[in-house]
């Protein structure tokens, strides 16, 4: 007779993979919920202020922290949402293991590469 523990653990993967993945996303929520509150809180102040996308982008130009504050951001979406995205596919559409694992590993280096690229573009380029 099998052990029920096993099958159960087996079907989770690994306790302490999971235990990690559980702290990123939740770490990772809190960022961004910090990150969307600066951000939202920025626009405000850009429209009520009568700035324009060109006053906002000096702005990015002229100091390091906003380009910084952007990367942070980038870097949360990159993990918090293939995380989400994982529990997603294994819960509706059962797909787990390595190929779920590898596929959204590719898709959070394509949200951090693209968040990299565009707040290269507006503080540098």
């Amino acid at each position: 007779m099998s052990d029920p523990r096993a099958a159960e653990s087996s079907a989770l993967g690994d306790p302490r993979a999971a235990t990690w993945r559980f702290l990123l996303q939740r770490g990772s929520a809190a960022v961004l919920a910090a990150c969307v509150l600066v951000h939202l809180a920025a626009i405000i102040y850009a429209t009520r202020h009568g700035l324009t996308s060109s006053a906002i982008i000096a702005r990015m130009h002229s100091s390091i922290a906003w380009p910084a504050f952007y990367l942070v951001f980038v870097v949360a979406v990159a993990v918090h949402a293939p995380l989400g995205l994982r529990v997603i596919a294994d819960e509706w559409l059962g797909w787990r293991g390595r190929g779920a694992d590898r596929a959204l590993a590719a898709f959070a280096l394509l949200l951090l590469a693209g968040g990299i690229y565009a707040v290269g573009s507006l503080a540098f380029g």
